[in-house]
């Protein structure tokens, strides 16, 4: 058992902690709004601490999740950061989804604080991290994931390191990719039904058990054709995550034209009011327009 560090008691974060928690770590949250942490250490037990810092000092591992590439800098770096005060050889959990550029900075700071950081975003949802079973795909050196793991067990499904620094989060980004161009035809294919005269439900019944089954279908038609998206992982997080793999494309000269195309239909959710409606919420842009 180690002593571990987490870092952001979102959706997500909040679950995976306890799960450290009942694996039997020793766990320190910190979260920006101290009242998360307190309801998380009467929930779990543990500890909570003030700062980044004070949370990471003395932990083998400390474990982030938070929002984006600046929340991340904020929990690692400066006086209040995990950096200043991580004890050398321990290895940093990065859990958020954000650029390869900010995981790059962060690798060689940590190196210069004679830390270890492994990218490890994750995928699954916020019920993937209720029940434990979130897919972890992981960047940085070998030595430092296999140390790293055995903790991210308590709340994986499965853990691979796919690679050399930034690895994680281009393959997270693959994830989103594929995701986007998903839910776009999943909507397309149920408005089509709707507009058609059909029984959405029993559409899905049929057509779920051949080759256009996905996650997306079996878990999210049912509030799709409720007209329903108050719940699950919010467009404003998903333009975020597009907007990570539309630059990295660039980068790489990778060409994404769905991708691209599937982010300004996210905008138009946006403008109807849809910010923090689920993903799949772009049913409701079909139905908008006729």
């Amino acid at each position: 058992m180690a002593k571990v560090a987490f870092l952001g008691l979102g959706v997500m974060g909040f679950p995976m902690a306890g799960h450290l928690k009942e694996a039997g770590h020793e766990v320190t949250v910190y979260n920006r709004t101290a009242a998360k942490s307190a309801a998380w250490v009467e929930k779990f037990g543990g500890k909570s601490a003030e700062t980044p810092r004070e949370a990471a000092r003395g932990a083998d591992f400390v474990m982030a999740c938070v929002g984006n590439d600046d929340d991340l800098r904020s929990v690692c770096l400066g006086d209040d950061g995990a950096f200043a005060d991580m004890q050398a050889g321990a290895v940093f959990v990065d859990h958020t989804t954000v650029s390869p550029r900010v995981t790059r900075e962060l690798y060689a700071a940590a190196n210069e604080a004679q830390v270890s950081f492994v990218d490890a975003p994750i995928s699954g949802g916020q019920a993937g991290a209720e029940n434990g079973k979130l897919s972890v795909m992981c960047g940085g050196d070998q030595g430092a994931y296999d140390r790293a793991e055995p903790v991210i067990a308590a709340y994986a499904k499965i853990c691979r390191r796919i690679g050399e620094s930034g690895a994680g989060q281009m393959t997270k980004a693959a994830n989103q990719i594929a995701i986007a161009g998903l839910v776009q035809g999943l909507s397309e294919a149920l408005h089509f039904a709707e507009k058609s005269g059909l029984d959405g439900r029993a559409v899905v019944e049929v057509i779920s058990q051949g080759a256009a089954g996905s996650w997306q279908m079996e878990n999210r038609h049912e509030t799709m054709l409720d007209d329903q998206f108050e719940h699950g992982f919010a467009v404003d997080w998903m333009r975020k995550d597009l907007a990570i793999c539309l630059d990295a494309a660039n980068e790489s000269g990778a060409s994404l034209p769905v991708t691209a195309l599937v982010d300004q239909f996210y905008k138009d959710v946006q403008k109807m009011g849809g910010g923090r409606w689920d993903t799949s919420s772009l049913i409701k842009r079909l139905r908008a327009m006729g």
